[in-house]
């Protein structure tokens, strides 16, 4: 199914899905999570499964970063991509796409067809929902669940924000947008906690009482994976990869994620330059983001434009065999105001794909991400994370290598989407019988 799929279905269905997210192509993890979630649905009862997002114009112009479009994969049969247009004209500039969203939104809950709703990211998303919500049950026999899902960056980004300048109302409509919601979930603990510490501050300064009730009704539901694609890839499938990218097997050090400050890219350049790996493995850089240039340039300055590799048009088909080939996997995370990394899905991919063990940080929920099978180092360091890089590449054995290996791929098999779908399902119990 192409990913801008918007075809009606052509019969009333027994049970509907509907996702509301920054959905493929953007890369952002909630969008992954979004694709796994509506594949899950599938097998389980759902006849109905629908994602809701925005035109590709529209996500294009956020400067977000995006996926290579003609290699994004299908989604199966049966999920279908909604891309709502703009209501209105010029003279509403950025409602007019909100008002698309929530009127068809409106237009599926209304139907009395049994639904659940879950959106992630709560600002816009939970709040076209839960406004949906409300006109729906005005108009029609409308029989929603709703999840709203916090994936901590919209804390970060917007209600932490919005306390520190003073922006009272802002802050206070987004959690209780969330708090309206059936069930609240947050993808780590950390989140959760970031979420209820917010939450008093703003308790503190104008005698609300978001932080008990945020305590009281948040749920933990991880991020849901798609394991197969990482515990399936065979050694043929790695070696066409690789060649096709002038790679060898366990001959690269790779970050791949978001090319973006928070994630530390500049750190690991610094560590990179200079160190006994960089004399014997090139440096892979895969991602897009707002720092690409930025990145070239440093490497650039390092001298190590020959040495360091930056990927920007790598697909989802290629992770797996890029991930489990590579010598050692590197992702230095770092905590910033406006974004801290609150669980660490390429973290979990990595670890089920195999390979060379992963280095990172232990901010936001990464410990929750990785247990205790990644080599952790403080953030902003360099020097630490070159020694600790060389180690692993230049040191360890393969016996030290497989052992990792085997301990990080049986933590991260309890994030396998199946299994965090059921478990987060379970809390709906939405109706599964047909309406009459």
């Amino acid at each position: 199914m192409n990913i801008a799929d918007d075809t009606p279905a052509t019969s009333r269905p027994n049970r509907r899905l509907v996702i509301v997210v920054r959905a493929d192509p953007v890369i952002c993890g909630h969008s992954g999570e979004a694709r796994c979630l509506a594949e899950v649905a599938l097998t389980r009862g759902f006849d109905d499964v629908r994602i809701v997002t925005w035109p590709l114009d529209a996500l294009e112009a956020a400067g977000l970063p995006m996926k290579p479009l003609d290699r994004v994969l299908p989604y199966s049969p049966g999920i279908t991509v909604e891309r709502p247009g703009p209501v209105g004209d010029y003279r509403v500039p950025d409602g007019r796409y909100l008002s698309g969203l929530i009127g068809r939104l409106v237009e599926l809950f209304s139907d009395g067809v049994p639904t659940v709703a879950m959106s992630l990211y709560l600002s816009p998303h939970t709040i076209a929902v839960e406004e949906a919500v409300r006109v729906a049950r005005q108009i029609g026999p409308a029989q929603v669940v709703t999840v709203a899902e916090a994936v901590g960056s919209d804390i970060t980004n917007v209600v932490r924000e919005c306390v520190a300048t003073g922006r009272f109302g802002a802050a206070a409509h987004i959690l209780s947008v969330y708090l309206a919601a059936d069930h609240c979930v947050a993808v780590s603990e950390y989140t959760r906690e970031l979420i209820v510490a917010s939450a008093a501050t703003l308790d503190d300064m104008h005698g609300t009482t978001f932080a008990q009730r945020c305590r009281e009704r948040i749920a933990i539901s991880y991020p849901a994976v798609d394991s197969w694609p990482y515990l399936s890839i065979t050694d043929d499938m790695i070696a066409e990869t690789l060649t096709r990218r002038g790679l060898s097997r366990d001959g690269y050090v790779l970050f791949l994620s978001r090319i973006a400050s928070a994630k530390g890219v500049d750190d690991l350049i610094d560590a990179y330059a200079g160190s006994r790996s960089a004399e014997r493995v090139p440096l892979v850089l895969a991602g897009r983001g707002p720092h690409e240039a930025a990145v070239v340039a440093r490497v650039a300055a390092a001298g190590l434009s020959e040495r360091v590799q930056v990927l920007t048009d790598v697909d989802d088909a290629e992770k797996p065999a890029l991930m489990a080939g590579s010598a050692a996997f590197v992702l230095p995370t770092r905590e910033q105001p406006e974004f801290v990394e609150t669980f660490g899905i390429a973290l979990v991919e990595k670890a089920l794909a195999g390979g060379g063990p992963i280095i990172t940080c232990a901010t936001g929920g990464v410990p929750e991400a990785v247990g205790d099978t990644a080599l952790l180092v403080p953030q902003h360091d360099p020097a630490t994370l070159r020694a600790v890089l060389d180690e692993v590449v230049c040191d360890w054995t393969r016996e030290q290598r497989s052992a990792a290996e085997g301990r990080a791929r049986a933590h991260a098999l309890q994030f396998d989407r199946a299994a965090v779908f059921d478990r987060l399902f379970a809390r709906t119990q939405a109706p599964a019988v047909p309406v009459a």
